[in-house]
C-alpha cells in the first residue's frame, strides 16, 4: 500500500486537499471486459452476459435493460443515447433513440392548459418511447446474442428483484402523486393504505405487467426465428411488435385514458436514427459526442475556447482554474441555451459553433477578473459562411432578460436577480436530476457509452403494460425567444441533457465516459476529462475528484415558469474542502458560492491502458454506480 500511495503522489502531484489521493473506491482492473452501471445488480448483468460470451454491445443491451427494470431514474418508456466505437472499422457510431413530440404537441396545445413549458410529470410530458427501439437496433447490428439472451436478466428482475432503498423511498417520497395515475398505483404501491404504501427496502419487488411486454418481445423474435428469419429480423420482430402491434395498442389505450397525446401512427413512424458524432481534437485527442439534438457539444465547445488557456500551470481546483473554468462554460452555455435543437427540423450552425476559429472570438470576450453575469449567445454563423437570421431575435432576447425590473414582463426576472431564490431546494433537484449511464468494452474492441433516461419516478405507466412513459417533452421550448431551434413540434426531438462520451487517441480507444444529473452532466464530464489529460490523475481519481458546477444556464428540466427555469449568474458549487483562501479570492469575483461533501458525478468511466493491455474502470463515490471487470 505505501508503494502505491508514493506512486499515486508521484504520478498527480497537483491534487490539493479537497482531491485526497486515496480513493474511496478502488479503480477496476480488466483484461476481457469491463461493465460498469448505475446499480450494482444491472452490472451483475452485464457481467453475466460475458461470461456467456456476448461483446459490449451485448452487455451494455442487457445493463440498460436492467436499469430500466429498476426503474434507475428511468424506464422502458424512456430514451436512448449510445456512442459505440467499432473496432471492425475503427469508427465511433452515434446512435440517437429519443423519442419525439407526438401528434397535437404545439405550443398553442400547451399554452391552452396554462403551461409555459411541457409539464414535468404525467401523460403530457411524454415523447414517445425510445429505448426498446434503441436497445434492438444496438444489438440487431452489433451484437452477437438474442433478444432473448439480453434480456433474461430483466425479464428475471421484472419476475422479481428485491429493491433498493433509494428506489423503495422515492416510491414513498412521490405516491401521493403516483396515486393519480391508475397503472402506476397498482405496480408502485404494493402496500395500500398502509402508513408506508411502497416496497421496503429488500422486499421482492414483482412486475407482472413489465413481465408480460418482455415476454411479448422475445415470443415475438421466438416466432420470427421458427420462420427462418435471420437473427437480426427476428429482433426487428420484437421491435415492430413494440411499435406496431399489441404492445403499441395498449401502450396508446393506456397514455389516451389518462390523457396523453401519443397515437399509433406516432409509434408506427419513429425510429431510431444512426448518425455520424460530433468531435474536436483537444491536444492530440479526439474526443467524441452525439449531435446536437442533446447538449453534449457543450463540452466540445468548453474544449476548444479552453485550449486557448493554460490550464495545466494554473493548478488543478485553484481560484484561476475555477474561475478560467466557469466563465468557459458559461460562454458554451449560453449558446446551447439558444442554437441547439433537433437537426431534422432546422439546419443549426453547429458547424461554426465547434469551429475553432469561433472558439477564439469566443476564449477573447472571457471576462478574467470576475464573473461576467451578461454572458449572451454569441454569433457563430459568420463561421461557417452565413448570416445569422436570428440577430433581432437575440435582441430581443438580451432585452427581455438583462433589463431592469422595471422593464420586465410579469413573468420575467432579472437575470441577475438571484437572491430571491438562493437556497431553492426544488431549483437543485432540477438541475441535477438524475438518471444512469452505461459503460462496456470487451478484448475485440468494441467499446459503448451510453446516457438512457424518461421515464423516472415517479411515473406514469401507459395502460397494462408496465412502461413508464417519458417526461423528456419538458425539454422543449414554447416560444422562440428562448430558442429557436428547440420549439415543440409534433415529430420534433426535444434538445436534451443526456451526454454519453468518448475520446480516441491515435485513432484508439482512449476513454468512454458518462455521467447522470441533468445539466451538470458536461460540466462534471468535462472536468473529469481535464482532470486525466491535464492533471495526471487516475481513471478513479478523475471520477471523485472535486468538480464545480455552474448555475449559470437555463435550466432544462421542470420548472413550469420562466423564472423557475432562469440562469443563475455567479451561483457556484464547491467541494467543501476547498481551502478558504480560494473561497475568499471567487467571492471577491463575484461567485456566490455552496459548497457539498460530493461534487464528483456520479461518473463512470473506461480508461484504455495502451501500454499495458489492460481497461482501468472508474465509478465515482457519489451514488449507487458499481462495476465488474474480468
Amino acid at each position: 500500500m505505501k508503494v502505491t500511495c508514493l506512486f499515486l503522489l508521484l504520478a498527480a502531484p497537483i491534487l490539493l486537499q479537497a482531491q485526497p489521493v486515496q480513493t474511496q473506491k478502488p479503480p477496476l482492473h480488466g483484461k476481457h471486459w469491463m461493465a460498469i452501471t448505475g446499480k450494482p445488480l444491472a452490472a451483475t448483468a452485464g457481467a453475466a452476459i460475458f461470461q456467456q460470451g456476448g461483446n459490449a454491445v451485448d452487455a451494455a443491451c442487457a445493463m440498460l435493460a436492467a436499469t430500466c427494470t429498476m426503474w434507475d431514474v428511468l424506464s422502458w418508456g424512456g430514451e436512448t443515447q449510445a456512442l459505440i466505437y467499432n473496432p471492425k472499422t475503427g469508427k465511433v457510431i452515434a446512435l440517437n433513440a429519443l423519442g419525439v413530440a407526438p401528434t397535437g404537441a404545439t405550443p398553442a396545445y400547451y399554452r391552452s392548459k396554462g403551461h409555459a413549458f411541457p409539464p414535468e410529470y404525467g401523460p403530457l410530458a411524454a415523447v414517445t418511447p425510445g429505448t426498446p427501439g434503441g436497445i434492438c437496433h444496438m444489438l440487431a447490428n452489433y451484437g452477437t446474442m438474442s433478444l432473448a439472451q439480453v434480456l433474461a436478466p430483466a425479464i428475471e428482475m421484472a419476475k422479481g428483484y428485491p429493491i433498493e432503498a433509494q428506489t423503495a423511498n422515492m416510491i414513498e417520497r412521490e405516491k401521493n402523486l403516483i396515486k393519480t395515475w391508475p397503472y402506476s398505483k397498482n405496480v408502485f404501491l404494493t402496500h395500500p393504505g398502509e402508513k408506508r404504501e411502497a416496497p421496503e427496502a429488500g422486499e421482492i419487488f414483482v412486475q407482472q405487467d413489465l413481465l408480460a411486454t418482455l415476454n411479448k418481445m422475445v415470443e415475438a423474435e421466438r416466432e420470427a426465428l421458427k420462420k427462418k428469419k435471420s437473427r437480426k429480423e427476428a429482433i426487428m420482430a420484437a421491435y415492430d411488435r413494440f411499435y406496431k402491434g399489441d404492445i403499441a395498442r395498449e401502450f396508446v389505450r393506456g397514455s389516451r385514458e389518462q390523457g396523453g397525446l401519443i397515437t399509433m401512427e406516432d409509434l408506427a413512424r419513429w425510429k431510431p436514427i444512426e448518425e455520424e458524432p460530433l468531435h474536436v481534437n483537444y491536444k492530440g485527442i479526439d474526443v467524441y459526442k452525439l449531435q446536437e439534438w442533446t447538449q453534449g457539444p457543450m463540452l466540445l465547445q468548453s474544449l476548444n475556447i479552453l485550449e486557448n488557456f493554460d490550464l495545466k500551470s494554473m493548478g488543478y481546483n485553484s481560484t484561476a482554474y475555477i474561475h478560467t473554468l466557469y466563465q468557459a462554460m458559461n460562454l458554451a452555455f449560453a449558446d446551447r441555451d439558444f442554437y441547439y435543437g433537433d437537426p431534422y427540423f432546422s439546419k443549426t450552425p453547429i458547424k461554426g459553433l465547434l469551429s475553432k476559429e469561433y472558439a477564439k472570438q469566443r476564449a477573447a470576450q472571457l471576462n478574467k477578473t470576475k464573473n461576467d453575469a451578461s454572458v449572451a449567445p454569441g454569433d457563430p454563423y459568420p463561421f461557417e459562411g452565413r448570416q445569422n437570421p436570428f440577430l433581432p431575435l437575440l435582441k430581443e432576447r438580451n432585452r427581455l432578460f438583462n433589463a431592469t425590473p422595471a422593464e420586465q414582463p410579469g413573468n420575467v426576472v432579472p437575470k441577475h436577480d438571484v437572491v430571491a431564490y438562493h437556497d431553492d431546494a426544488a431549483y437543485h433537484d432540477r438541475l441535477w436530476r438524475g438518471t444512469t449511464s452505461v459503460e462496456a468494452a470487451d478484448a475485440e474492441g468494441w467499446v459503448v457509452s451510453i446516457t438512457p433516461s424518461g421515464g423516472w419516478l415517479p411515473a406514469c405507466i401507459a395502460g397494462r403494460t408496465g412502461v413508464g412513459m417519458s417526461q423528456r417533452a419538458q425539454s422543449f421550448v414554447l416560444d422562440s425567444v428562448l430558442n429557436p431551434f428547440n420549439v415543440i413540434a409534433p415529430g420534433k426531438r426535444p434538445r436534451v441533457t443526456l451526454t454519453p462520451s468518448m475520446a480516441l487517441k491515435d485513432g484508439k480507444p482512449f476513454l468512454s465516459f458518462a455521467v447522470q444529473g441533468g445539466d451538470t452532466q458536461d460540466q462534471n464530464l468535462l472536468q473529469f476529462f481535464l482532470n486525466m489529460t491535464e492533471f495526471g490523475m487516475t481513471v478513479q481519481q478523475a471520477t471523485e475528484a472535486a468538480n464545480i458546477n455552474s448555475e449559470q444556464l437555463w435550466l432544462s428540466l421542470g420548472g413550469d415558469s420562466i423564472k423557475a427555469r432562469l440562469p443563475r449568474p455567479g451561483r457556484l458549487l464547491l467541494h467543501n474542502g476547498t481551502p478558504e483562501k480560494t473561497r475568499k479570492e471567487l467571492e471577491g469575483m463575484g461567485y456566490q458560492l455552496d459548497f457539498k461533501p460530493r461534487t464528483s458525478g456520479p461518473i463512470n468511466a473506461i480508461y484504455f491502458d495502451r501500454k499495458h493491455g489492460s481497461f482501468w474502470g472508474g465509478s465515482s463515490n457519489h451514488g449507487e454506480d458499481y462495476g465488474i471487470g474480468w
